[in-house]
């Protein structure tokens, strides 16, 4: 789908790879709905965007995707305001150690939102979404469970999701970057402080990562793993033998 003209939702749209997003796609948009718990972060990002894309019209709307209260209440008023989206982006996600927030922002919300919104893109003929996965779901990571079984399912969600949709005109695509240095490397992190950020030569920029899953979009990809590093290593990963994967987590459990 091409994005010029479009209207998109961007969950998780404060900061971090949210916020780029925005960035990105406000000289292309007809208009952005910018969700996050931040309402001044919101605001802020709002004013300079308007300022920036005199012709943008931008939309923010203070909500907790763990609350489903708040998550419903978003819902209603995108009907009530009849703000029709195009292309939503689920990229709002926690990795922080509440358990219980992890799964509800990263599978229920996202599942929850695309439910709501899917119906009129199909009802239109056009749509797509971008659901936020992480490399981290293609393996299981010791310490770190929640979070990559969570994105294990964003993963899966997607592929199902796209196969079921085939000739709506509505696409599905999954973004699984790799190591991303933004606010979310700050709280991601294991009791013991560690955090999963990796090497710095796996590491690709905010800028990279949006640019590259925005280009998936339009080029109707599934899936998309930006860096060059990445790509590789999460080749090897998937086509190694599950035994083998035991092992190493076995040893990254006893190192941690």
């Amino acid at each position: 789908m091409k994005l010029d003209g479009r209207s998109a939702l961007i969950t998780g749209g404060s900061a971090g790879l949210g916020r780029e997003f925005a960035r990105q796609l406000a000289p292309r948009a007809r208009s952005l709905v910018l969700v996050a718990r931040r309402g001044e972060k919101l605001d802020e990002l709002r004013d300079k965007l308007i300022q920036q894309h005199p012709n943008l019209s931008v939309y923010t709307h203070k909500t907790d995707l763990a609350n489903s209260s708040e998550l419903e209440e978003l819902t209603e008023w995108l009907e009530r305001e009849r703000i029709d989206v195009d292309l939503l982006i689920n990229n709002a996600g926690l990795g922080v150690i509440r358990k219980k927030q992890i799964m509800l922002v990263n599978v229920v919300a996202l599942t929850s939102l695309t439910r709501r919104l899917l119906p009129g893109m199909i009802a239109r003929k056009r749509g797509a979404i971008l659901n936020v996965s992480s490399s981290a779901g293609f393996l299981p990571i010791p310490g770190f469970a929640v979070y990559a079984a969570t994105k294990a399912y964003v993963t899966s969600f997607s592929e199902a999701l796209r196969a079921e949709l085939r000739g709506t005109g509505v696409s599905v695509c999954a973004l699984c970057p790799g190591p991303v240095h933004t606010e979310f490397q700050e709280v991601a992190k294991r009791p013991s402080g560690q955090s999963e950020s990796g090497p710095e030569f796996v590491h690709v920029s905010v800028e990279q990562v949006v640019r590259d899953a925005l280009g998936a979009v339009e080029a109707d990809r599934p899936l998309v793993i930006p860096g060059l590093a990445m790509k590789l290593g999460m080749f090897l990963v998937r086509i190694t033998p599950m035994s083998v994967l035991r092992l190493a987590s076995r040893f990254s459990a006893r190192r941690n």
